[in-house]
């Protein structure tokens, strides 16, 4: 089996987080979101999950997205409608330092990718392991392993994540095997066990999969969060979510995380896009 994933503190040094990051694909960060926000999320989301059948969130592709997205799994997004305490994590310090190193050197800015509630239910078996990144296997495959990062995740504990309730599994070291594997059934796994506020933060270029859940009465409540460069397509439309001016309150990050400001290429050439009558789309926010 692997060795364990990493495990340090929010407060250590963003070089030691990051190299651990560079050097197995992915970590846990102990206590990386305040706790407060992360008990709103987690009552919100519970609250909201009641009214959401397990296994309805298929990626729009039927049977086969049921496979990857579990049968026994409830998946929901858009969770700035259901709580404010979103716009607090998007706002997290340590995740925006974590995003600019990986990101920046690719990107004039990023944006949210999808950030999604993701209960596994008892008995739901293992996903397939995979690696974010290839839902754009286009950029990815022509220049890997040595593929630039183009998304970084996070999946964070709503509550006690253990191995037993589906953890998700992890194969270090991963982002830089010289074959790339679109899917994998067969490598050894570590599980990314986690308390409340804890995050793994994970490459996009690193194979990963939700555990199965052993259970017959509990469920694993966590939430993925991730980033993408601003020049690629998210999974999630997010600026769908808010009217024009809805969210002028909001920092100028959250703002440009969720698509309602421009995206300026530089230091890369290039000008302003994701505009709106010709005008920069903040000026309409």
């Amino acid at each position: 089996m692997p060795p364990a994933l990493t495990r340090l503190p929010a407060e250590d040094s963003v070089s030691a987080i990051l190299d651990a990051y560079d050097a197995e694909g992915g970590l846990i960060v102990e206590g990386m979101f305040d706790r407060d926000v992360i008990d709103d999320l987690s009552r919100a989301a519970s609250e909201h999950a009641r009214a959401v059948e397990p296994g309805v969130a298929d990626q729009g592709m039927g049977e086969d997205g049921k496979f990857f997205t579990g049968s026994k799994t409830i998946r929901f997004s858009s969770l700035g409608r259901i709580t404010p305490a979103y716009f607090d994590l998007l706002d997290n310090e340590l995740f925006a330092t974590l995003a600019d190193a990986v990101l920046l050197p690719n990107c004039g800015s990023y944006w949210v990718n999808t950030a999604q509630v993701m209960f596994i239910g008892p008995g739901e078996s293992a996903q397939v392991l995979h690696r974010d990144a290839d839902n754009w296997f286009q950029h990815v495959s022509p220049t890997w392993p040595d593929t630039p990062e183009v998304t970084i995740s996070a999946m964070i504990a709503l509550d006690e994540v253990t191995e037993e309730v589906g953890a998700t599994r992890v194969v270090p070291g991963s982002h830089r095997w010289p074959e790339l594997e679109v899917y994998d059934f067969e490598a050894e796994t570590v599980p990314a066990e986690l308390s409340p506020g804890d995050a793994l933060v994970y490459s996009g270029k690193v194979l990963h999969g939700g555990g199965a859940n052993r259970t017959t009465d509990r469920w694993r409540r966590a939430m993925h969060l991730s980033f993408v460069v601003g020049w690629l397509t998210p999974e999630e439309a997010n600026a769908l979510d808010y009217a024009p001016g809805e969210l002028a309150g909001r920092s100028p990050r959250v703002q440009r995380l969720l698509g309602h400001r421009s995206y300026d290429p530089r230091p890369h050439i290039g000008g302003g896009l994701w505009l709106r009558h010709a005008r920069p789309i903040e000026d309409q926010a």
